[in-house]
């Protein structure tokens, strides 16, 4: 394992590109792969999976700057909950293909509590610092709330990731049209500048000592108050959401408001809770709960997020695909524009259909 850590690292640039050329053959499965769903997505999250642990070795790069004891890597629970995300899709389709359209969501209800327990875990280990898309993104932009340090790394997110928005898988076809649909709510791939600074402040986060205690609850609720409290609440909601929908789909079905409704009320719930903090900052308390730079940014991409309620059974039945298909009927004269509708109105429907309820988790 250390000789291919080493063989990663030092090509560096080799690597990115085998991964874009792997995503660009996955357009050229044959329509024989394609009869079953089970072997696209297993090959979509062996390649996800294989993009992040890269990308990880790449990431946490050790520093010949380093003085003193070597201390054991932390866990990576970005990296797990990549990992999970990429498999959520695979266990999804084998369980619908094996146990039927209502046995599945038990399974789904398994995977997605396993990401809540390491989301939770990764909270807790944090500081109880915001998860960045999810927990995808490492956040080690430092608080200068609880430390006297002011390096940040700017909270850019991890470059080359092989996830699209919202943890989609984008070699999947459905996941791409999707992907480009949510596309809005996640930041531009960093520039090759950016990505040099980002691993550069990475490195020498971990380098630093550490300068004070790690926030623990009571610290944060002692020293930031109300505020302090609307922060956890708003951060444990959002992790717990996505949990929360499968439950109520599995218990009411895909087609009925309560799981849509619930779970638009917890997402507004907790992001009404992030904003107050947010606003808090501006009002020169001494109790206030400070935001960093890519804390705010991942509280707007939250906010976009909502717009895939429009992609959510019922709504979508009863609203948004009755307005795609009165579209499509309207521009099907016409030459290119109709069979491109056509195209995209297909792609649409078919990922409504597998990825929109795991979306923002």
């Amino acid at each position: 394992m250390e000789a291919y850590k080493k063989w990663v690292r030092r090509n560096k640039d080799y690597v990115h590109s085998l991964e874009s050329l792997a995503n660009g053959l996955t357009w050229l499965l044959p329509e024989r792969f394609s009869a079953s769903e089970i072997g696209p997505e297993a090959v979509t999250a062996i390649l996800g999976i294989i993009t992040a642990m890269n990308e990880h070795i790449i990431d946490t790069t050790p520093t010949q700057m380093h003085v003193g004891p070597v201390e054991p890597n932390p866990f990576p629970y970005s990296l797990c909950i990549s990992a999970i995300k990429d498999l959520e899709t695979v266990v999804e389709v084998a369980a619908q293909h094996y146990f039927g359209d209502d046995k599945k969501w038990n399974f789904i209800a398994v995977t997605e509590a396993t990401k809540v327990l390491v989301r939770l875990i990764l909270f807790r280990n944090s500081g109880y610092k915001m998860l960045l898309h999810g927990g995808d993104t490492p956040n080690i932009e430092k608080h200068s709330d609880f430390s006297s340090s002011q390096h940040n790394d700017g909270g850019f997110p991890r470059p080359g990731s092989g996830h699209g928005p919202n943890g989609l898988n984008p070699w999947n076809l459905e996941g791409r049209a999707l992907s480009a649909l949510s596309r809005f709510g996640e930041n531009a791939r960093m520039s090759s500048d950016m990505v040099w600074l980002r691993r550069v402040q990475h490195q020498q986060a971990i380098m630093e000592p550490p300068s004070s205690k790690r926030p623990t609850i009571s610290m944060i609720l002692s020293e930031k108050g109300v505020q302090g409290a609307l922060f956890l609440m708003g951060e444990v909601l959002f992790i717990i959401r996505p949990l929360m929908y499968v439950l109520f789909i599995r218990k009411y079905g895909i087609r009925s408001w309560i799981p849509w409704s619930l779970s638009l009320a917890v997402d507004a719930v907790g992001i009404g809770f992030l904003t107050q903090v947010a606003k808090s900052r501006d009002g020169g308390k001494e109790q206030h709960y400070h935001l960093t730079a890519s804390e705010q940014d991942e509280l707007k991409r939250r906010k976009l997020l909502w717009a895939l309620y429009l992609m959510r059974d019922p709504f979508f039945t009863k609203y948004t695909g009755q307005r795609l298909e009165s579209t499509e009927k309207l521009l099907e004269p016409v030459p290119v524009i109709g069979f491109l509708t056509a195209k995209i109105v297909e792609l649409v429907v078919g990922a409504q259909t597998r990825y929109t309820y795991m979306s923002g988790s």
